[in-house]
């Protein structure tokens, strides 16, 4: 057996041996003869206050960093007026065109699940935050009238063009490969706007053009579907033979008229949002 062990041994008794301090000595003091390291321990009554005040510190700032902060009526009312600012902030910006693309999405997804997948709602989310950054409100309402007149015109004699198999697939909700076939000539133009190519002096140009890719898709969805519903003759318009109803390149004259006006219409939406 080792000396340290022997003498931790025979030293043990004595702990207990030893008289009790006291700690409202002056200068209590405890003697722990197994731990020659801790040999003297002063401990002092006023420390045990010193202690328990630190405590009681340290733990109501622990508590006041777990308690939720109070929300109320003037703070509630600054964060919406804040929303509202960067909303109608002009000309606009990236993050405002993504709050207020999320704030209509949210209200209208009733709307939009009516007429898009859930992967074409996500494609619109992003053509919306485009077309908001590149022109605002305006071009946002433009898109949106394109989409509510494609929708109605789609759901036209929806259990007719099902039965004779010319109707678009999921019963008219259309996909993302849709939304962006439909967009894409309009993304060019939102790119070129926000990206400012060509400066002042083309923004009108590229608003225009904008526009008119919407008008133009607009037109063929309606005398589409307009056509499968009423068209009494389609007529193929490469050699113009008469064909049946949905016969891909088949135009008649009900749809002809139904697309020409439905682009006058977004034209003129367009023309009023300036």
């Amino acid at each position: 057996m080792s000396n340290s062990a022997l003498h931790s041994i025979t030293t043990f008794p004595s702990f207990f041996s030893s008289p009790a301090p006291s700690l409202f000595s002056p200068n209590p003091t405890l003697h722990f003869p197994l731990h020659s390291q801790f040999h003297h321990l002063h401990l002092h009554p006023h420390s045990y206050c010193h202690v328990i005040t630190l405590s009681n510190k340290r733990r109501n700032t622990a508590m006041s960093q777990l308690t939720p902060p109070r929300v109320t009526a003037s703070s509630v009312q600054d964060a919406l007026g804040g929303a509202v600012s960067l909303i109608q902030s002009s000309p606009a910006t990236w993050r405002s065109a993504l709050l207020s693309n999320v704030l209509i999405f949210v209200l209208g997804f009733p709307i939009l699940v009516a007429g898009l997948s859930l992967s074409g709602i996500a494609a619109a989310f992003l053509l919306g935050t485009l077309t908001w950054r590149a022109f605002g409100p305006s071009g946002f309402l433009l898109v949106a009238t394109y989409f509510v007149i494609g929708t109605a015109a789609t759901k036209v004699k929806m259990a007719q063009k099902v039965a004779q198999g010319v109707a678009e697939k999921r019963r008219g909700r259309r996909g993302p490969g849709s939304v962006i076939g439909s967009s894409a000539a309009g993304c060019v133009f939102a790119f070129l706007t926000v990206f400012q190519v060509g400066g002042e002096a083309f923004y009108q140009l590229w608003k225009l053009g904008f526009v008119a890719s919407f008008c133009t898709k607009l037109s063929d969805t309606v005398s589409s579907e307009i056509g499968k519903a009423y068209g009494k003759t389609t007529y193929l318009v490469t050699t113009f033979k008469i064909v049946p109803r949905g016969t891909e390149g088949a135009v008649s004259i009900e749809g002809t008229l139904a697309g020409i006006f439905a682009s006058i219409l977004l034209a003129f939406v367009g023309f009023l949002m300036g």
